[in-house]
């Protein structure tokens, strides 16, 4: 799977960053630059894929 990073802008002026692709703890450090441009996060939404290993989704890709 592709990674991505998607910046979602409200036109109240509210940033939303979710990302796309990564297992575990990656997603942090991939989006953290952002994080700190755009200032204090107020929340934050962890998908099914933080709780993945990197191994335990390379192997799922291997049984394709």
């Amino acid at each position: 799977m592709n990674q991505a990073i998607e910046i979602i802008i409200a036109p109240d002026g509210q940033s939303h960053i979710e990302t796309h692709g990564f297992t575990g703890d990656s997603c942090r450090t991939a989006s953290r630059f952002l994080e700190q441009a755009l200032g204090k996060a107020t929340s934050e939404q962890l998908k099914s894929e933080f709780h993945q290993h990197a191994s335990e989704n390379e192997h799922l890709q291997e049984g394709h």
